[in-house]
C-alpha cells in the first residue's frame, strides 16, 4: 500500500523532527513518514509571528542533544530557532519525510487488522488523503494552532482601534507611534511589551494579578566557549550544566517556596524600585504554582524604567471607543490592543480519535509514561516539561518510543497497550499548575496516577531512569502478536 508505513509522525514542529531522528537512528528499519497541516516545518516557530518572538527556555536544553546549537543567543528569537529546525531536517534526511498541508483529522484503530487508519485533509482545497500505519506517533504539542484564547469584552465592538492575539498577527499590524495595550502578564506579554516599546509611543502592560518574573542574561559564554572548543562534547557538557542549575532552582522553590520567593522578588525591586515591584511585580501564589516568565537581559525592566512601558493591575470594565474603561474608574487610552490572553490547550492536535468504533475522549484516561493512553494501542503523545525545556521531555520519549519498537520487533509482537489501571491507580490532574490555560482544559486532558508507571514527576533526572533503563513489559503494556 502506498499511503501504508510503520510509524506516521503527526507533526513537524521540534517534537516532530525529534522524533524522526531517533526513528532513524535507533529504528532504520521502520519506514515513516511527518504529515504536517501547515506548509512549513517548525511548528509553534513557524506559527508565532509576533514581534520579539523569542524562547523562554535556554537554547542549550531547548535545543536538540544530537544537533549542538551554536548561535552566540541562548535565549534566542524565533526566526533562529525557525532556521536551526531547517537545518536539524535537512543536515539528518529529516526533510524529505515531511508531507505538507496534511492535517490529521480522524485516526482509527482497527484491532483485526491491528493497524491505524489516518484521514488527513488539505487545509487550502479541503481534499481528504487516507494513510495506514502500524503505529501512530502524535507530535503535535498541546494547544490549538488556529485560535487563542481571547475572553469577552465588553464593548469590544465600538473601540475605533485594532485588536490583535498574537497568534494572529500579521505583517500590516502598525504599532510604530502608537498608543499600545498589551492585555496579560505571561511569557507571551512579557515578549511584546519591551520589543513594541522600541517604537511606540507607549505600551501599557494590563494585568488581572502579577506574575514571577527571573531576569538573566540572553547569552551563556560559559555555555558557548564549550561549545566552540570542544564541540558536541563541549554542547553535552553545557546542556548538562543548564540541566543541573534548572533542576535545582525548580525544586529549591517548591521545597522552600518563602526563601524562594524572596529571592525572586529581591531581583525584582532591584530593578524596578520598591514601590513598582510591590503594586505589581508580587504575586499572591508560590514560585512555580505557574510558570515563571523569563527576562532577558532585563528589557521589560528597563522599558518601565525609562517610561517606554508602564504596568497597571486592574481588571476591564469595558472597552471604549479610545481604549479601555478599568473597574477602577482609570481609562487607558489605546490605537492598538493586543489580547495575550493565553492558549486553548488540546490533545492530538484536536485530532478525533476512535478504537474499534468506539470514540476515545482523552479526558476520560490516564496517560501511561506520560506518553500512552490508557486502552489506546500503538500510540504515542510527544509532550515536553511544564518546569523544564520542553525538549528534554521529548527526546526521553523518543529513546522510549523506539526502544518499544524495537521490543516488539524482537519478539514478534505487533500491538501494545496499557492496561486500565481501573481503581488500583488513584487519578491526579496531569498538571500541577492552576495557570488559567490549563485550569480551563483540565476536563478535556488525560489524568496522570498516584503512582508509577503512571506518575508524572516533572524530574529529568528520575526520568532519565524511568524511560531510559526500566524494562519495557513491565506488566502494565500488554502485548499481542499479529494473528495468522
Amino acid at each position: 500500500m502506498e499511503n501504508h508505513f510503520d510509524v506516521l509522525i503527526v507533526g513537524a514542529g521540534l517534537s516532530g523532527i525529534c522524533a524522526a531522528y531517533y526513528l532513524g537512528a535507533r529504528c532504520p528499519q521502520k519506514s515513516y513518514t511527518i504529515l504536517e497541516a501547515r506548509s512549513d516545518l517548525g511548528g509553534t516557530w513557524d506559527l508565532f509571528r509576533y514581534p520579539g518572538i523569542r524562547s523562554d527556555s535556554d537554547m542549550y536544553t531547548l535545543g536538540l542533544s544530537f544537533h549542538p546549537w551554536r548561535n552566540p543567543k541562548a535565549i534566542a528569537d524565533g526566526p533562529s530557532i525557525l532556521a536551526y529546525l531547517h537545518e536539524t531536517a535537512e543536515r539528518f534526511d529529516i526533510d524529505r519525510h515531511i508531507e505538507f498541508e496534511r492535517r490529521v483529522d480522524h485516526a482509527a484503530w482497527s484491532s483485526d487488522e491491528q493497524r491505524w487508519t489516518i484521514t488527513a485533509t488539505d487545509p487550502g482545497s479541503g481534499s481528504t488523503v487516507v494513510y495506514t500505519c502500524d503505529f501512530l506517533w502524535s507530535c503535535t504539542g498541546y494547544y490549538r494552532y488556529d485560535q487563542g484564547h481571547t475572553p469577552h469584552f465588553e464593548g469590544i465592538e465600538q473601540f475605533e482601534g485594532r485588536v490583535v492575539h498574537p497568534q494572529q498577527w500579521t505583517d500590516d499590524i502598525e504599532w510604530e507611534g502608537q498608543r499600545v495595550v498589551v492585555i496579560g502578564s505571561g511569557a507571551t506579554a512579557v515578549t511584546l511589551v519591551p520589543e513594541l516599546a522600541r517604537t511606540a509611543a507607549h505600551v501599557t502592560m494590563l494585568q488581572r494579578s502579577p506574575t514571577y518574573m527571573i531576569s538573566r542574561p540572553a547569552s551563556d559564554p560559559i555555555a558557548e566557549n564549550l561549545t566552540s572548543w570542544f564541540g558536541q562534547v563541549g554542547y553535552t557538557v553545557a546542556r548538562w550544566k543548564n540541566i543541573f542549575l534548572m533542576t535545582v532552582s525548580y525544586h529549591f522553590a517548591r521545597r522552600f517556596p518563602t526563601a524562594a520567593r524572596r529571592l525572586l522578588l529581591g531581583q525584582v525591586r532591584r530593578a524596578v524600585g520598591d514601590a513598582i515591584a510591590a503594586q505589581h511585580f508580587e504575586p499572591s501564589y508560590d514560585p512555580w504554582d505557574q510558570r515563571l516568565c523569563l527576562i532577558p537581559d532585563h528589557d521589560l525592566f528597563d522599558a518601565i524604567n525609562e517610561q517606554r512601558a508602564s504596568v497597571v493591575t486592574d481588571q476591564i470594565e469595558h472597552f471604549t471607543t479610545n481604549g479601555l474603561l478599568l473597574k477602577s474608574g482609570e481609562e487607558i487610552a489605546a490605537d492598538l490592543v493586543v489580547t495575550a490572553t493565553g492558549l486553548q490547550l488540546q490533545m492530538a492536535g484536536g485530532c478525533e480519535i476512535e478504537v474499534d468504533g468506539v470514540a476515545v475522549h482523552p479526558g476520560d484516561r490516564m496517560l501511561y509514561k506520560g506518553t500512552m493512553l490508557s486502552g489506546v494501542p500503538n500510540a504515542v503523545m510527544s509532550l515536553g516539561y511544564t518546569n523544564a525545556s520542553w525538549t528534554l521531555k521529548c527526546e526521553l520519549i523518543a529513546d522510549y518510543v523506539c526502544r518499544l519498537l524495537n521490543h516488539m520487533t524482537d519478539h514478534g509482537h505487533s500491538e501494545c497497550r496499557p492496561r486500565d489501571p481501573g481503581a488500583a491507580v488513584d487519578a491526579v490532574p496531569l498538571i500541577d499548575f492552576n495557570a488559567g490555560y490549563i485550569t480551563r482544559a483540565l476536563a478535556d486532558l488525560p489524568t496522570q496516577g498516584s503512582k508509577l508507571p503512571w506518575r508524572l514527576y516533572q524530574n529529568y533526572l528520575l526520568d532519565q531512569f524511568l524511560f531510559r533503563h526500566t524494562q519495557i513489559a513491565d506488566g502494565v503494556l500488554e502485548f499481542r502478536q499479529r494473528a495468522l
